[in-house]
C-alpha cells in the first residue's frame, strides 16, 4: 500500500533517484533488525 503508493509518486514526478536510497535504506533496516544477537552483528557494528 505505502510501497505502491511510493512507486506511483516517484513514476508522476520523475524522482528516479529516491528509488535507490530508499531501497537501500530499507535492505540496511532489515539487515539491522535481524542480525541482531547474531554472528553478523560486530560486522554492522563496524560499518557505524
Amino acid at each position: 500500500m505505502i510501497i505502491k503508493e511510493f512507486f506511483q509518486y516517484a513514476r508522476e514526478n520523475k524522482r528516479y533517484l529516491i528509488l535507490p536510497i530508499v531501497m537501500i535504506l530499507l535492505l540496511l533496516g532489515v539487515v539491522i533488525i535481524f542480525s541482531q544477537g547474531s554472528a553478523l552483528a560486530p560486522f554492522i557494528y563496524a560499518l557505524f
